[in-house]
């Protein structure tokens, strides 16, 4: 997602996916295709270096699953402590929530 308006639509109108470490606000979109944008504060993962390999781990990820995601705009929040959680861990989280995102949204669920 680039412009505000996209990141509007999606505050204004979302279901929430929580997890302890982030969480990732979804919302169908027309483009027809999932999209991804990333809201890392520096009040909740102080240092660059850390702000920037969650947000690598969070593009990888998503970019891994995004064959089976379906057309959605997803927020990805940090929350404070994320910075504390390893690679691994991460992208273990990552992968469920994209699993449930894409159970949640099937178009035979409705």
């Amino acid at each position: 997602m680039l412009t505000a308006r996209d990141y509007r639509r999606v505050f204004d109108d979302a279901r929430a996916f929580r997890h302890p470490a982030f969480t990732l606000l979804v919302r169908e979109n027309q483009v027809g295709r999932p999209r991804l944008g990333l809201i890392l504060a520096k009040k909740n993962v102080r240092l660059s270096v850390q702000r920037n390999r969650i947000k690598r781990l969070a593009r990888e990820s998503f970019r891994a699953s995004r064959q089976r995601l379906p057309a959605v705009d997803i927020i990805f929040l940090a929350r404070r402590g994320i910075d504390k959680l390893d690679n691994a861990r991460i992208r273990q989280a990552l992968t469920k929530q994209w699993r449930r995102i894409s159970t949640h949204f099937s178009p035979n669920t409705g």
